[in-house]
């Protein structure tokens, strides 16, 4: 299934900035970036929520609130953290963040990963991504009864390219590149032990490496990081195929799986629509997960506020040839599909909602109000309602 696999789009909390971070590591001039326009707040629609409560659908509801569920975000690393930040995700029911630090790879078939583990001033990196930050947010994260999953990513240079793409030319240079992202996990390892982080996810998206042939290279990095590391560990799956092909799950706690499942190819699907385009592929992972025995986690799951939200889930709104015209109420009912129909699945410990960034105002940039967050916009409230049972 190539196509939903090329396009990986959504994600990294430096897509704003991400030029200048890219010419920050390779050492180029820095580009001065003209100040994004604002979005103004608009009134409640309230028709959004009457909408979602009166459906018919019977859902799975959980038969009493778990604590151990994973009710999660992913949290972009800013330039500070408060507790004022921190507090819209305890109103929200957010009992989990997922702190995402980065490598950088030159290319799809270069073998070195490099790490940059300290903030580096005016060169528009952040703190929050830099070691010293990680264990403040966690420390924060957790005065605050909050948990925090360590999950390290790969950035990959050049247009359009993903974790995915990275695929070596010899045998050499995939024993080369397992060798960097070896010390380059092992690092953060490390942190995550020493901010007592609650867990670890091993890997995102890595689809080639994570193939059959590789299986030992992984089982030897678990085996590494378990002497490391002595919490719980999972790995990010794509949901298009990589999760199936993973042969080290037993070595894990939990299955990770990058849920951007299609729902419909409808622009503004009713609710209906979208809760039966769930059906096939929660059969699917029912069936597999009896396989694996072992527990599953949305390592990440979200949708855009576009009309088409529910048909290509992870690509960015900024890549589609068209602007995109905002659209609430089907990202809202998105979410609400999202929860209905799988929040009470026996199997499924816990997501990760794409995404949430620190401060963000509800007049904020519009850029950031385009994609994913479900701030200030009716499929917030809906997280904070599920979240909260």
């Amino acid at each position: 299934m190539t196509p939903p696999l090329v396009s990986w789009r959504r994600r990294w909390p430096l897509l704003a900035v991400g030029a200048a971070v890219l010419l920050a590591l390779w050492a180029w001039p820095r580009v001065v970036q003209r100040p994004e326009p604002r979005r103004q707040p608009s009134a409640y629609p309230t028709d959004i929520e009457a909408e979602l409560e009166g459906t018919s659908y019977t859902e799975q509801r959980p038969a009493a609130y778990d604590s151990s569920r994973l009710r999660g975000v992913s949290w972009v690393g800013g330039d500070s953290v408060t507790a004022a930040e921190l507090a819209p995700l305890l109103k929200a029911h957010v009992t989990w963040i997922a702190q995402m630090p980065f490598g950088w790879q030159a290319g799809a078939d270069e073998p070195l990963i490099r790490v940059r583990t300290e903030r580096r001033p005016g060169r528009g990196s952040y703190w929050g991504e830099s070691d010293a930050g990680l264990l403040h947010t966690a420390q924060l994260a957790h005065q605050h009864g909050l948990r925090t999953l360590m999950k390290p990513h790969v950035w990959v240079r050049g247009n359009g390219t993903w974790p995915g793409d990275i695929n070596m030319t010899s045998q050499a240079n995939w024993d080369a590149w397992f060798a960097s992202y070896s010390r380059y996990l092992l690092h953060y390892a490390q942190v995550a032990e020493q901010g007592k982080f609650d867990g670890l996810c091993i890997g995102t998206e890595l689809l080639h490496a994570t193939e059959p042939a590789h299986e030992k290279a992984w089982r030897r990095l678990i085996k590494q990081v378990r002497r490391v590391y002595h919490g719980p560990l999972t790995y990010a799956a794509n949901w298009s195929g990589e999760y199936q092909q993973i042969r080290f799950w037993d070595a894990l706690d939990y299955v990770g799986i990058q849920a951007y499942f299609p729902l419909s190819t409808a622009a503004t699907p009713p609710l209906d629509s979208l809760l039966s385009g769930w059906e096939p592929h929660l059969r699917a992972l029912a069936a597999w997960q009896k396989k694996v025995k072992k527990p599953v986690v949305f390592t990440e799951v979200g949708y855009k506020t576009t009309p088409d939200a529910a048909a290509r889930p992870w690509e960015w709104p900024e890549r589609t040839a068209v602007p995109a015209v905002p659209d609430e109420a089907t990202q809202a009912r998105c979410y609400e599909a999202l929860f209905r129909a799988c929040w009470g699945q026996p199997w499924l410990k816990g997501m990760f909602i794409w995404k949430w960034y620190p401060g963000l105002a509800p007049d904020g940039p519009a850029r950031r109000h385009a994609d994913f967050t479900p701030q200030h916009k009716p499929a917030e409230a809906v997280l904070a309602r599920w979240y909260g049972q």
